[in-house]
């Protein structure tokens, strides 16, 4: 292990600590309503804030006391802030930061609002990172089944010089530590979650495309070529298997012809333009062009997203697929 890694487990947390504090959820989805249901299986005393919305009605069936945003804040000595990240500045700004005290802690699970100055909280509070790497759903799953999940965790501001362990408590309410919790930065966590989703989840969805491009120029079936790049649910297994096994070592589970084509052919696509490209996205994300030219596009009301989206709708692969799914949703209903 790196000198420079700290990894947080079960036996470095105490549940007792924050175990007589009041703690608010804002923000019922995914994430919310996942870490909401362990922190109140963990003994926590937890509220929920948010809009009368279907969000609040599942929480009430869930048991929870549910209430506005700024009430709940008022009550609590914890706030996690778990709504979307573009409409959280305002939320923070105008139902949040007037009702906050010192010394009560503020917890976000992403650090773009911070890293990028659109939220600014008081220098008297505690400011901590809790990022589960896992999506909302895995994060209650893996909790019941006592699996467990990595999550990335920091102190930004320690305005009661006990944040660590607060956050460590905390942590290990929502099953974090479980699995082990390593200590990052709001800085380290926008940039590799952001990175993630555009060097390699973005990557992929253009390099799928590209190849049905290519496939269907030697006149390949289009739903034989969409079932062999994912539609049959084959990739999911496979990105299982990387995290089960790791992603060098799961190449034991394909045939010696494919373990020798994968390391043999496609290392050749990884040259110097792709990893140019890479280092741009990496800079963008730091300089902060990114999070500016995202802030622009909303604040016009989306017509770039909205446009990109229309053009992806429009080419051929689309089309396919949907003919494709329907096929298949079809025969299983029958």
């Amino acid at each position: 292990m790196d000198e420079q890694e700290r990894f947080f487990f079960d036996t470095d947390a105490d549940l007792t600590i924050m175990s007589d504090k009041t703690l608010a959820v804002i923000g019922y989805g995914n994430q919310g309503r996942s870490q909401a249901l362990n922190m109140a299986d963990s003994g926590f005393n937890v509220i929920i804030g948010g809009q009368r919305d279907t969000t609040l009605k599942q929480a009430e069936k869930d048991g929870f006391e549910v209430m506005s945003v700024a009430e709940a804040t008022k009550r609590a000595d914890v706030v996690f802030v778990l709504v979307p990240d573009e409409i959280m500045p305002s939320i923070y700004d105008e139902e949040i930061a007037p009702f906050m005290l010192d010394n009560q802690m503020v917890v976000f699970a992403s650090g773009y609002n911070v890293y990028y100055g659109l939220i600014i909280p008081a220098s008297t509070l505690d400011v901590v990172l809790l990022a589960p790497r896992m999506i909302g759903k895995g994060v209650r799953d893996r909790f019941v089944s006592g699996q467990g999940y990595p999550a990335l965790i920091a102190v930004h501001q320690d305005g009661s010089g006990e944040a660590w362990p607060k956050l460590l408590s905390l942590a290990k309410g929502i099953g974090a530590t479980k699995m082990g919790a390593l200590e990052s930065s709001f800085e380290e966590e926008t940039i590799l979650d952001l990175f993630n989703e555009q060097a390699m989840c973005g990557l992929q969805l253009w390099a799928f495309r590209a190849a049905y491009e290519i496939l269907s120029n030697y006149g390949l079936n289009p739903s034989a070529i969409l079932l062999e790049l994912y539609a049959s649910g084959e990739p999911e297994q496979i990105a299982k298997a990387y995290t089960e096994m790791g992603i060098w070592d799961q190449l034991k589970l394909h045939s010696r012809t494919s373990q020798f084509g994968q390391l043999s052919r496609a290392r050749h696509g990884v040259g110097t333009e792709l990893r140019s490209h890479m280092t741009k996205i990496v800079e963008e994300l730091r300089d902060g062009s990114f999070a500016r030219e995202w802030a622009c596009e909303q604040n016009v009301g989306f017509p770039g997203l909205y446009r990109m989206q229309a053009q992806v709708e429009e080419h051929e692969s689309y089309k396919a697929e949907k003919r494709l799914f329907e096929i298949m949703k079809n025969k299983v209903k029958r």
